[in-house]
């Protein structure tokens, strides 16, 4: 009888333990899945460089404020607008001000700017000429098809005398229609992308190719030593997170554009790309 008894008992003890190592268990499991409620996936789309490359080095500080940042690439200027008005991303990061207003207005998206990042001096480079003063007569200029770039262009080609545009122009959203004065006949060609220009250059297409600084540093280029005409760093076109107006009160995408208008961060773009990526807190 006393050997029934001890069995029992000892099956309460086990009982017991186990119990408790299932009841630990299940506190651990809803704690973690408390962790996982209360983190927040952020899907943003980004040319690769440098937009990308700076949403990797943000990670995981976004991480320790419990937003889950994906980084969505694309190669090209059309698709992150039409991905982020297709609810495939939150938010994205590629666009200058003048491209993201005329997309805007062009489509109808229902966008908002959240916040200007940093700049990308677009500039001008050859493997023919190294200096503006050996441009030849007729020489023609390779640009991409991308209209809202076309009045950074003629900004540095008027600023080098080069040309000179109709009185009244804004040079925001000029083309090369508004183009007065031409004393060299310079030809223009624009009919390729944007992603594309740094290709042409490598052809040695052209006697000039205007290329954005993200394509240039692609392929090894350093805007401030390599071109021969370069713009201003006053320039308007600063890079922005743009979101669709319905979100423009997230909490997950202020704190994104909170951190990358850190100075930590900011600091850590201008060291990472040596001044070719100017960083911008408006």
């Amino acid at each position: 009888m006393k050997k029934i008894v001890w069995g029992v008992a000892t099956l309460a003890v086990i009982g017991l333990a186990v119990w408790g190592s299932l009841s630990h268990s299940s506190s651990k499991s809803n704690e973690q899945a408390t962790n996982s409620k209360d983190e927040v996936t952020l899907k943003v789309g980004a040319s690769p460089t440098p937009h990308a490359e700076i949403l990797e080095h943000i990670k995981p500080i976004l991480k320790k404020k419990g937003i889950n940042l994906e980084v969505v690439k694309f190669d090209d200027y059309i698709l992150p607008n039409k991905a982020l008005a297709g609810k495939e991303i939150d938010a994205n990061y590629f666009q200058h001000i003048p491209y993201f207003k005329k997309q805007v207005k062009e489509n109808n998206y229902a966008f908002t700017n959240m916040g200007s990042i940093h700049l990308e001096p677009m500039a001008l480079y050859s493997q023919k000429i190294k200096d503006v003063k050996e441009l030849k007569d007729g020489a023609t200029i390779v640009t991409s098809n991308s209209e809202s770039d076309w009045g950074r262009i003629l900004t540095m080609l008027s600023d080098a005398g080069l040309i000179t545009v109709k009185k009244g122009t804004n040079l925001e959203t000029a083309t090369f229609d508004d183009i007065e004065k031409n004393p060299k006949h310079l030809k223009f060609q624009h009919a390729i992308d944007a992603s594309l220009l740094a290709t042409a250059y490598q052809n040695n297409e052209g006697d000039l190719v205007a290329i954005n600084a993200n394509f240039a540093v692609g392929i090894g280029l350093v805007p401030k030593k390599d071109s021969v005409l370069i713009e201003s760093d006053n320039s308007p076109y600063a890079n922005i997170i743009a979101a669709r107006t319905e979100d423009k009160n997230s909490k997950a995408i202020k704190e994104l554009v909170k951190v990358l208008h850190s100075q930590e961060v900011q600091t850590w773009i201008t060291k990472q790309f040596k001044g070719v990526v100017i960083p911008v807190n408006e």
